[in-house]
């Protein structure tokens, strides 16, 4: 598999990183963060492979799964108010959810393709490096397949007695954090055309994703 290809399955193991089920509150709760992670990126990996659908890029059965399951493990607020960066304090509670709803499905219709590239992939989980008391770590991993593995990190965030477990809220990907990556893009578009601006933007590149001619994410 080529390193690109490589890259845009590890953005896709994100997508998906939850797509094979929940778990007891008590469990996530408990969950050490790397932990956490192994468990999830095998159960996504084995998922991937038995679902027809899903490598078929059926982007109605994965948004259902993004949903109901990878939401509940990922500060997606966070994640979004930072990839647009300053300019989220000034906007509506309207503009917010339409960012947020439109972010997501960019990320699943840019990674939903690299799917069905998933053949022998697996990922290994490296030792945490963090203490007992953190709760914002970082979790490195590497997904092993045909080539050179790729590197792939996980930062996540706990707070402390809400009993919701660890939540991710960036990937790096090759040395490049995701969530800073979209910012720069974004920080253009509020600049040019506002948060409307970017919304529409976001609006259409989903639209022309879902008519078979995606553009660069």
């Amino acid at each position: 598999m080529k390193r690109r290809s490589l890259f845009r399955v590890a953005g896709s193991l994100f997508t998906a990183a939850a797509m094979a089920g929940a778990w007891p509150a008590a469990h996530a709760a408990d969950e050490a963060p790397d932990a956490m992670i192994k468990r999830l990126s095998d159960e996504v990996l084995n998922i991937i492979r038995t679902d027809k659908s899903v490598q078929a890029g059926d982007i109605n059965r994965i948004m259902g799964v993004v949903d109901s399951k990878i939401m509940p493990n990922v500060n997606f607020q966070r994640m979004t108010a930072s990839a647009v960066g300053p300019a989220w304090r000034q906007a509506t509670p309207e503009q917010k959810k339409r960012l947020q709803d439109e972010f997501k499905l960019l990320l699943v219709r840019t990674y939903s393709g690299a799917l069905s590239q998933i053949s022998d992939e697996s990922v290994a989980v490296k030792p945490l490096r963090a203490q007992p008391t953190d709760t914002d770590v970082v979790v490195r991993s590497e997904i092993r397949g045909r080539g050179d593995p790729i590197q792939l990190e996980y930062r996540l965030e706990k707070t402390p007695g809400d009993g919701t477990g660890w939540k991710i809220y960036n990937l790096n990907v090759l040395g490049v954090w995701l969530v800073e990556t979209y910012r720069s893009q974004f920080t253009q578009e509020i600049n040019t055309k506002g948060l409307d601006g970017l919304i529409a933007a976001l609006a259409e590149r989903n639209r022309a994703n879902s008519t078979g001619t995606p553009r660069k994410g």
